[in-house]
């Protein structure tokens, strides 16, 4: 049981002002200002990984918190001017557990980890504040204030989902200190405290809230959006068919697909690029859209392969029932001849970087494959 009785007084000097507002609203001069808490969190009681303590400004929340954890509040960073942030991750990490710890809170665009942080969105700056923290706290607690404060609501749910999974995924504690009530059932904390009420809640993990997506064709207008948050290139072949995830009309992800040009098999799409913008990162938004695409591929005949060199998405492609792993390395699956004739497509991929090819599989229960048609209504 973690308990504190904490008081908070500030003497009030008497001016013209404060005797004018007394006399206005009717309130008692005094000569100091007295807040208390009486404090009483069971959290000693079980197991827990992630706890909430919510409620409105002015209610208590950081002092509370810093009463009682103030040794683990993450106030803020030291941050490079004009270094990337990857460069102010500990020293004994190597680069594989920091982009490994950046992607598992939801920014896995690696344009982006080359920024320094003062050029990064508010929804960024606070994935990767997050990031760090966990990072450096390694398996023990963490207490960050103002959590999701300053960034937009979808953003906040989105976020809060991803850093739940890490900090899970991860083993370590977490206490959120936020204002927001919207959170809750997508940071899926074990214990919610609220200083105004007092009042303190164990709370059974629950399904998150869905979040609609429509999916649908895309003009190749809307890939300047997604452009410099693809991994590997800003280039758009003028031959793809493209398709967009979108939540309340807004484009948040996108992918799309080009024939390839294959010595025997003619049947055949190629994965082109994959994009989700990094607000929307860490709900596998990229492999739900690419799994809805080899099925509406594979419902007309076709078959649908990738090439996939981000080491998240080869591990996300790797667990799926939906996808088969083809060939790793600088390969495909056309033989020789399949090799030359997607020559330039390879071309991006360096010798130094894993690849991998996945095929697309429907799952049990499809009917079977039907007989291909050649035009795309993409």
């Amino acid at each position: 049981m973690r308990k504190a009785h904490i008081v908070r007084s500030s003497p009030v000097l008497t001016s013209p002002r404060v005797m004018q507002m007394t006399a206005l609203f009717d309130v008692p001069p005094a000569e100091n200002s007295t807040v208390e808490w009486d404090v009483a969190l069971p959290v000693d009681e079980k197991p827990w990984s992630i706890g909430l303590i919510v409620g409105a400004s002015g209610s208590g929340k950081t002092t509370v918190a810093r009463e009682l954890f103030g040794d683990r509040i993450v106030d803020r960073h030291e941050w490079p001017g004009d270094r990337s942030i990857l460069d102010a991750f500990p020293k004994s990490m190597g680069i594989k557990d920091i982009t490994g710890a950046l992607t598992a809170v939801g920014f896995g665009s690696a344009p982006n980890w080359m920024r320094p942080f003062h050029v990064l969105s508010n929804g960024e700056q606070f994935r990767v504040t997050v990031a760090r923290a966990l990072a450096e706290a390694g398996k023990e607690l963490v207490v960050i204030d103002e959590f999701t404060s300053v960034i937009d609501r979808a953003v906040a749910k989105v976020a809060s989902h991803s850093v739940q999974k890490a900090v899970r995924r991860n083993g370590g504690q977490l206490v959120a200190v936020a204002c927001h009530y919207d959170i809750i059932e997508w940071l899926q904390p074990d214990w919610v405290f609220e200083p105004h009420t007092n009042s303190f809640e164990w709370r059974c993990l629950r399904r998150r809230p869905q979040l609609d997506i429509e999916v649908r064709s895309a003009s190749k207008e809307i890939w300047p959006l997604f452009s410099k948050y693809h991994y590997l290139s800003a280039n758009l072949h003028t031959a793809a068919k493209c398709v967009a995830a979108f939540y309340q009309d807004r484009p948040i992800a996108f992918s799309s697909v080009r024939y390839f040009p294959h010595p025997h098999a003619k049947d055949i799409m190629m994965g082109h690029r994959l994009v989700v913008l990094p607000d929307f990162q860490g709900l596998g938004l990229g492999g739900i859209l690419d799994d809805w695409l080899g099925q509406w591929l594979w419902e007309r005949g076709w078959r649908y392969h990738n090439v996939v060199a981000h080491p998240a998405m080869i591990a996300s492609y790797s667990r799926s029932p939906r996808w088969r792993m083809q060939t790793s390395g600088i390969r495909t699956t056309g033989g020789k001849r399949g090799i030359a004739s997607m020559k330039k497509h390879q071309a991006q991929f360096s010798a130094q970087r894993n690849s991998v090819t996945f095929a697309y599989t429907a799952p049990a229960g499809s009917e079977s494959k039907p007989r291909l048609k050649k035009a795309l209504e993409l």
